[in-house]
Formats: structure tokens, C-alpha cells, sequence
């Protein structure tokens, strides 16, 4: 007899490697980004999608339905089939691994749901985080088609930024679900101080997020490959759009960068003094420690976006797909250090 609690261990296991497999495929996304992969699938075939093509006749016929979009017209129209084939690559391997999270989640959900471990509070959650989940395709399918047209060489900053933090939501949701599971009720802190200070802190790095998906989407890096000042000077010389002007974006990112350090400290100072609770005491130093190492590897990103060769993997993609992991990972934490602020008894 599987008692209650080893249940819910089960489930929460099974909601945390849905955690990691999300993070996963937001990072297959920004290397599909990186690598200019995003609109070399020009067809949505949620089933037959999954198998890529198996001979030379049907890689012909994709890469002739790719170069009838402006990508190929006016970006990459030195791409021979061998070429495509690698951007191909990626695009295909993202989506398959969304199947694949699908698969993960479904065949687990029926198999538990038959063997009665759920509880009832336990479903809507559940079935919220499949609507997610199939939200997000969505989005990703919305934006994939806006740019496969003859104007746009790549798809909207705008609708990219969106596709990547509606996937944070997601993963966010199922962490979240995760830990109720998992945290018991006395490893909760009473601090409505940290707490609030905490959700400041996370609002600030969710809009920074956004504007790191900006800066993807108009390889902003590159308009100011230097540090600490931007091409010589503190501040831009002519200042743009928030939303479209590469340098004035790229000029928020650093200083909301800044000040989320400043920002988490003055957290981490606070919270250090707190030993009530043996879950905290293991997660509280993680936002210090991961904003620290995420402008490290922003700043390093910045220093090789000259080195940024369309269509390759290199050292600024490097930096630049490590930058967006430990992002996450920073977002995923302050997460969790608010829920465990939330009191139960609440």
C-alpha cells in the first residue's frame, strides 16, 4: 500500500522533470534563435511533423518551400541544401522535443489519474498546466508563421519576447505545483517584508526578461560590444524607442542588470539573518549567487557578439544560450524563495 505521501512524492517528481523539460526547450529555442533556425520549418504538421525527411527528394522539397520566404531571398540565399539542412536541424529538434514534453505529461496523468493519486484539489492545476502547455504551442506556431512572408528575414522581437516568457509562466506554474507537494507546512516563513521585497525583485526580472528577448531578437548585443561603457561612453548618444531601438534597449538591459544586483543583495542580506526553516536555509543564497553569474555571462555575451557568425555555433552563442539557462534558473528560484515566504496558515 503506497501511502499518501509517497504519492505525492511520485507527482511531484513527475512535475519536476516536466520543470527540467521545459527548461530544456527553452533552451533548444534560444539556440534555434542563435542559429537563425526559427523559419526553416515553413509547415505545421503537429503528428507527421515529428518525422523528419527521409530522402534526398523530400529535403529538396523543403528547402525550396524555404526559399520562397524572405529569410532565404534576402539573408541566407548562399545556403546550399547542406546548409539548410543544419537550421533544419534545430527547428525540427525543438519541436519535436515539445512532443515529446506532451507524451511526458499525458501518459504519466492517465496512468496516475487510473491509480487514484490524485487528489481532488489536485486536477484543476493539472489541467490548467496541459491549457498552458498547449497555449504555448500555439504561440510558438503563431509567431514561427508571422514571419514567413517576403518582408520579415526574422520573426517580431515583439511576439519572441512573448513566446519566451509565457513559456517562464508555464514553467513557473508547474514549480510551483511542484513544491506544494513537496514543502510541508512548517518549512513556510511569516516575512511579508522578504516576501514583498522578493516579488519586487521578480517583477523587475521578468520585464528584464523581456528586454533580454529583445536584445535576441535585434541582436542588440552587438550594437554596443563593449563594458563597462557602451562604445565608449556611460550613456547612449542618442536615446530611441523602448521598444525598437537597439541601443536604448540595450542600455535598459545593462542597467536593470545593475540594479537587480544591487537589489538582490540588499535581499540576501536580509534573508541570511533567517534560520527558522531548513528549505530556506538551502535556497535563500541561490538568487545571489545566480544573479552574480548571470551578469557575468551577460557581460561576456556583450564582449563576443562581434564574433556572431549567422548560420554557426560559436563562442558568443555560448555565452549567450548560458546567459538565458542561468535567467531561468534565476527566475525559477526567486520563485520558489517567495513560496516558501508564503505563509500556509494564510
Amino acid at each position: 500500500m503506497i501511502t499518501d505521501e509517497r504519492k505525492n512524492r511520485i507527482v511531484a517528481n513527475w512535475i519536476f522533470l516536466g520543470v527540467a523539460m521545459l527548461v530544456i526547450q527553452v533552451l533548444l529555442g534560444g539556440i534555434t534563435r542563435l542559429t537563425g533556425s526559427g523559419l526553416s520549418i515553413t509547415e505545421w504538421k503537429p503528428i507527421m511533423g515529428a518525422i523528419p525527411p527521409t530522402n534526398e527528394n523530400q529535403w529538396q522539397q523543403a528547402f525550396e518551400q524555404y526559399q520562397q520566404i524572405a529569410q532565404y531571398k534576402f539573408l541566407n540565399n548562399h545556403f546550399s541544401l547542406s546548409d539548410f539542412k543544419f537550421i533544419f536541424f534545430w527547428e525540427w529538434f525543438h519541436r519535436l522535443w515539445a512532443r515529446m514534453m506532451g507524451i511526458a505529461f499525458l501518459i504519466p496523468f492517465i496512468y496516475f489519474l487510473w491509480k487514484g493519486y490524485f487528489k481532488k484539489w489536485m486536477i484543476t492545476p493539472l489541467v490548467i498546466l496541459f491549457l498552458l502547455g498547449a497555449m504555448q504551442g500555439a504561440i510558438g506556431w503563431i509567431m514561427v508563421q508571422s514571419g514567413l512572408n517576403d518582408n520579415d528575414t526574422y520573426v517580431s522581437h515583439i511576439r519572441l519576447s512573448v513566446h519566451f516568457v509565457s513559456a517562464m509562466v508555464l514553467t513557473g506554474y508547474a514549480l510551483i505545483y511542484g513544491l506544494m507537494l513537496v514543502v510541508p507546512k512548517n518549512q513556510h516563513i511569516k516575512n511579508n517584508y522578504l516576501k514583498n521585497l522578493m516579488i519586487v525583485i521578480t517583477i523587475l526580472l521578468t520585464i528584464q526578461l523581456f528586454y533580454g528577448a529583445f536584445m535576441a531578437g535585434l541582436k542588440a548585443a552587438a550594437s554596443a560590444p563593449t563594458w563597462p561603457t557602451i562604445n565608449g561612453s556611460w550613456l547612449p548618444y542618442k536615446f530611441g524607442s523602448i521598444f525598437y531601438d537597439r541601443i536604448t534597449i540595450h542600455f535598459i538591459h545593462r542597467t536593470m542588470a545593475y540594479l537587480l544586483i544591487v537589489l538582490t543583495i540588499f535581499w540576501w542580506i536580509k534573508a541570511r539573518k533567517i534560520n527558522s526553516s531548513s528549505v530556506f536555509n538551502k535556497v535563500k543564497n541561490l538568487p545571489l549567487y545566480l544573479v552574480i553569474i548571470q551578469t557575468s555571462l551577460g557581460i561576456f555575451s556583450v564582449l563576443t557578439s562581434p564574433k556572431i557568425v549567422l548560420g554557426s555555433f560559436g563562442i558568443f552563442e555560448w555565452f549567450a544560450v548560458l546567459h538565458q539557462f542561468v535567467g531561468m534558473l534565476l527566475l525559477l528560484s526567486m520563485i520558489t524563495t517567495i513560496y516558501i515566504l508564503t505563509n500556509k496558515r494564510d
